[in-house]
């Protein structure tokens, strides 16, 4: 099946101008788990400071799916490491801060997609090679990755980090002692021959290292602030305690001043000021002292004040117990807070059935419950895989499965990039999509998807870069048919071969087609229709690989590109497309065994740019474009003997521009 685009002018929206080479992944906000923003050493404090991440303008085609409450990450390029926990506060937006990053203002930044963010966990930054297995899909060179996160993605980041959360502490001083003390005056000996000089005396809190620098200013208890910011203050009752504390401290650091006192350690030091007649000539009395041997009782008060500082040493180890079971309880109620949130996205999705009555509220419950039990078991071979397309609001890089006689859809991992106008085919039990594009930008890129991994493979690229062509395999080769770049059609057909591991030149078609569509039917490929480079064509051709050559069939009735090609009941039926001035909803089949077309019941709509897949005998057409570039969600579904039925679907959104195929034997 093919899709392509000439004639019809379609206009894609502003998120569809992605350079193939870019590191963008353009998730669907459905899809978008999480995003990493970057930084350097020189912009991380103000990214942190002012609660504001940012990012090129070209990066806002998925920043502006950001909503509150999804989870972010910051990644240090200059260290290698990725920060977080963080989240957004603010929808992704172009230029909250236009001056941001900037050295004075003077200039605009030059990160305009911009989101606020607020803490949701303060943790220790994880190193490139703890968090690169994670996001190994997301490598698209040895040292760039792509930012957009899946939710599988996110949910194993933050548990990664979570298992590293920083426990809020009490602020240590880099030194264990600091000068505490008054100027002893000169005191005489009992026999007055001689005097005590001046002292300063300091006190070493090695005894209590938690008191350590309280004493000082009451700024030190909050110098322990980390590279976040402060987000894991103590709660208000913590407040308090250092508080009380606090005044102790700074009472007893006046009492010393006010009254001398003796040494508390070994390590007191005596410091010898000017002479003694200094300190008489200023007036200051001078008073008898008694070594410390014999005069131990007038010093009760030493002995006072270490009593007190054990009272205060035991009263602040019971606080850092206190925090320290407050930090687990914390820790605890994020992993609670972070397992709900999957269970409120589910609750959202429900707050739509409070608008319907009762009944029908109960019913709708009821079919969710059982589509949410019964998508997890969808059946790929009873399935039609949908690929990327367009929404009419941005390009997707989707996969799905659909399964279109229960009307349920499971999404799979999507592809490494967006892609419309793009070829699907399977081959060796993967399905390779190839080239395609988004509307601005054509790619030679191919990737294959494996359904037992759920993995995306990047595969050998195409020779041209090339959007609406015909994909088709036989045996064990690839074909890529025709096509286009906007500017020419191409007759050139390529072949991948897995043995050589490279695309080849095959044998071109007789005639140039873009906007082809293409089927293989017993071993033989079939192309028809396309736009030539000057107009829509009626035309078709065969290739036989045991003749190695294209040989012209019988043409169609009607001209059709943008048209889709299936086959049922060993005939090829060609379905809607465009024929160079509106769309089709004719149908025609062709026999080969009669080598002629015959026209048949048309469809229930126009439609072109569709997805087309034969499930159970029944040919099943999804979206496309109708008129006027009005999008479909519908599905026209035909099985012989009962012609077309026009089905609305629950779970199709509109879309066109999208590829399908289901699983070959």
């Amino acid at each position: 099946m093919n899709t392509g685009k000439k004639a019809l002018k379609f206009k894609p929206g502003p998120s569809s101008r992605f350079n193939a080479d870019a590191s963008f992944r353009n998730l669907s906000k459905y899809h978008l788990g999480g995003v990493i923003f970057g930084c350097t050493n020189s912009t991380i404090n103000e990214c942190l400071s002012n609660q504001l991440f940012g990012l090129p303008s070209q990066h806002f085609s998925y920043v502006k799916n950001i909503d509150p409450g999804l989870p972010l990450f910051l990644f240090n390029s200059s260290g290698r490491k990725l920060h977080g926990i963080f989240e957004a506060a603010s929808s992704g937006q172009m230029n909250i801060n236009p001056y941001g990053w900037t050295t004075d203002g003077s200039e605009r930044t030059l990160y305009p997609a911009q989101v606020q963010i607020l803490v949701r966990k303060q943790c220790q930054p994880l190193l490139e090679n703890q968090f690169k297995p994670i996001i190994t899909d997301n490598y698209y060179g040895p040292n760039h990755f792509w930012f957009e996160l899946d939710h599988s993605q996110t949910k194993k980041l933050i548990s990664l980090l979570a298992s590293q959360a920083m426990t809020p502490n009490v602020p240590q001083s880099s030194t264990n002692c600091r000068p505490f003390c008054t100027v002893l005056p000169s005191l005489e000996t009992t026999e007055g021959s001689e005097k005590i000089k001046p002292q300063i005396m300091e006190v070493d809190f090695d005894l209590a290292s938690q008191v350590a620098d309280t004493v000082d200013v009451a700024s030190s208890l909050d110098a322990g602030n980390s590279e976040f910011g402060a987000h894991c203050d103590a709660n208000e009752a913590n407040e308090e305690e250092k508080n009380r504390l606090l005044h102790k401290l700074q009472q007893l650091a006046r009492n010393h001043h006010e009254s001398p006192m003796l040494p508390l350690t070994s390590d007191t030091y005596h410091t010898t000021f000017s002479k003694d007649k200094n300190l008489e000539s200023n007036g200051c009395s001078v008073e008898p002292i008694k070594s410390k041997e014999s005069n131990e009782e007038d010093f009760g008060s030493s002995t006072e004040f270490q009593s007190l500082i054990a009272q205060l040493v035991q009263e602040i180890q019971k606080l850092k117990d206190s925090k320290a079971e407050q930090a687990k309880k914390i820790v605890f109620l994020e992993e609670k807070l972070l397992g709900a949130e999957g269970e409120i996205q589910e609750l959202k999705s429900l707050l739509t059935l409070n608008y319907l009555p009762k009944s029908d509220a109960l019913e709708a419950k009821r079919v969710m419950v059982e589509e949410q039990i019964e998508d997890s078991c969808l059946d790929p071979c009873e399935s039609i895989f949908l690929i990327g397309g367009y929404d009419g609001a941005s390009h997707l890089s989707t996969l799905e499965l659909y399964d279109a006689s229960r009307d349920m859809i499971k999404s799979l991992r999507p592809m490494r990039s967006v892609r419309a106008y793009a070829s699907v085919a399977w081959l060796n039990s993967q399905l390779y999509v190839f080239g395609g594009g988004n509307g601005c930008v054509w790619y030679n890129t191919v990737e294959s998807y494996n359904l037992e991994t759920d993995q995306w493979t990047l595969c050998p690229s195409l020779n041209l870069a090339k959007g609406s062509l015909g994909g088709v395999s036989i045996g064990n080769k690839l074909f890529a048919i025709g096509g286009g770049n906007g500017i020419e059609s191409f007759s050139d057909v390529e072949m991948l071969d897995l043995d050589l591991g490279r695309w080849i030149c095959a044998r071109s078609m007789l005639k140039r087609r873009f906007a082809v569509a293409a089927v293989e039917l017993n071993g033989v490929l079939y192309a028809t229709g396309g736009f030539d480079g000057s107009d829509y064509m009626k035309s078709a051709e065969r290739f036989d690989i045991r003749e190695h050559s294209w040989t012209e069939i019988a043409s169609m009735n009607e001209k059709r590109g943008c048209h889709s090609l299936v086959t049922l009941n060993e005939k090829l039926y060609a379905l809607g497309g465009f024929d160079g001035c509106s769309m089709a909803s004719s149908v025609e089949v062709y026999d080969p065994r009669m080598e002629s077309w015959i026209i048949e019941e048309p469809m229930k709509r126009t439609r072109g740019y569709a997805a087309a897949g034969v499930i159970n005998e029944s040919i099943y057409v999804i979206g496309g474009v109708l008129v006027d570039d009005k999008i479909l969600d519908t599905v026209d579904i035909y099985k012989e003997g009962y012609g077309w039925q026009e089905k609305t679907s629950r779970v199709l959104k509109k879309r066109c521009f999208q590829s399908a195929t289901v699983l070959s034997a």
